[in-house]
């Protein structure tokens, strides 16, 4: 075993004793020889921060520091690095943060929602205190996505930035596709499977999924982060019908966050996205996280893995450690604060692709004439267009489904085209608009 009370080693504190904070004390406890490289300093774990001590994490921590405010923990003598779990975007989780990087001490988290609204006041605390600030776990969860943008990019231009960033919904669209099963009852069953939180509302969304790409942003475009200024729809809408109709066309439906550098800004929208059924990103299904980086020296990136879960999120964070104690030193945007642009947020509407479109026509002379008419009056030029007669169990039918696909158009048109369409009266429900990515 490598003698964890040298004066080399490298004193970590945790705080937050959740999934992944237990599983990370596991891996600092059970596994130093293998953790620490020749010539590298070893971690040791000194001190813990949690609301209840007496709690049984399966591991014993009685030999280390208990800190129920997770603040004296950052000011803990014995302690050489932050590690915060808690989770939050305010209280205790800022807090700690502030007072560790204020101490010059570095900090490793994996807290998304915090660096997403917080992120550049952190990141100007620790480059003013000489102190690392590391979150390769706060996106993408045992993906090295932050490594890659901010270790592989620099010198290279990149164009576009791209992922499948939440589990939850990867994996209530895959259960939907496979089973041809309706959004509430596969959420029912992830919630019961502990896929899901009992509010899933910041997974399904789409919020999780817009902190992430927030920083994914930031870090590919050299901007400052910015999570509220851009385009953010859930899965909620999605039905077994659109899953079908994906099938049947080729495409599965994803959702997807993307960031894109345009003429009038950086285009940041999350979104459900028709992928094409052999593309890279759409073979990732289940929990599974991936992040596709588009560069002009190397192309598309794609790295897929797992997205969350104890020992995987732990894993990222033991990385971010280790860089720690080798004396590495980024940027916590990968440019200094006062170089990073401010944000730029293109105008959504003029997004340019293919649209699938699903309309309740109301089955009545003339309808498809004036839908058509519509769509060419915006210069929108027409793929394919399905009718799926259906028939009624309990009377004449009063309206039929009708799926659309484009050529590639503006948003603005499609939007424009779907007011008429629903101001004429030819529809009965709100119509299912789903971008293409090919």
């Amino acid at each position: 075993m490598t003698n964890a009370s040298s004066q080399n080693a490298v004193r970590v504190g945790i705080a937050g004793l959740g999934t992944v904070g237990s599983a990370l004390a596991r891996l600092l406890l059970t596994r130093s020889d293998a953790l620490t490289a020749e010539g590298t300093p070893a971690l040791q774990l000194t001190a813990v921060s949690a609301r209840d001590a007496s709690r049984d994490r399966g591991v014993d921590l009685s030999a280390q520091t208990f800190h129920g405010d997770p603040v004296a923990l950052a000011t803990d003598e014995s302690v050489d690095v932050v590690v915060e779990l808690i989770g939050g975007e305010e209280g205790p989780a800022k807090d700690l943060v502030e007072a560790a990087l204020s101490a010059g001490k570095p900090v490793v988290t994996a807290n998304k929602a915090l660096l997403a609204a917080h992120g550049l006041a952190l990141a100007e605390l620790a480059e003013r205190q000489g102190a690392s600030l590391l979150y390769e776990a706060a996106v993408a969860g045992g993906i090295p996505a932050i490594r890659a943008l901010r270790d592989a990019v620099p010198g290279q231009t990149v164009s576009r930035v791209s992922g499948i960033l939440n589990g939850t919904c990867n994996y209530i669209l895959t259960r939907m596709e496979r089973e041809g099963a309706a959004f509430d009852d596969v959420l029912a069953d992830a919630q019961a499977l502990g896929y899901a939180e009992a509010d899933p509302t910041f997974d399904v969304d789409g919020f999780d999924t817009a902190h992430k790409l927030a920083i994914l942003t930031s870090l590919a475009f050299g901007t400052e982060v910015e999570a509220q200024d851009m385009y953010i729809e859930g899965i909620r809408a999605i039905t077994p019908e659109d899953m079908q109709a994906a099938k049947e066309l080729g495409f599965r439906i994803k959702l997807l966050g993307v960031a894109q550098a345009t003429e009038t800004g950086i285009e940041q929208r999350v979104h459900p996205t028709m992928l094409p059924a052999s593309s890279l990103l759409a073979q990732v299904n289940g929990v599974l996280n991936a992040v596709a980086v588009d560069t002009d020296l190397l192309g598309e990136i794609v790295l897929s893995g797992p997205g969350a879960g104890g020992d995987a999120t732990a894993a990222s964070v033991l990385a971010d450690l280790q860089d720690v104690a080798r004396g590495a030193a980024p940027k916590p945007l990968r440019l200094p604060r006062d170089t990073l642009r401010r944000y730029q947020r293109a105008r959504m509407r003029t997004h340019e692709g293919g649209y699938y479109i699903r309309l309740s026509v109301v089955d009545q002379p003339g309808a498809f004439a004036a839908i058509a008419q519509q769509m060419a009056k915006q210069g929108i030029s027409l793929q394919s267009i399905v009718q799926r007669r259906q028939a009624a169990d309990d009377g004449p039918v009063t309206h039929q489904p009708v799926i659309i696909i484009t050529h590639e158009t503006l948003e603005q048109s499609v939007r424009d085209a779907m007011d008429a369409i629903v101001a004429d009266g030819f529809v009965n429900a709100a119509p299912q608009i789903i971008r293409i990515e090919r």
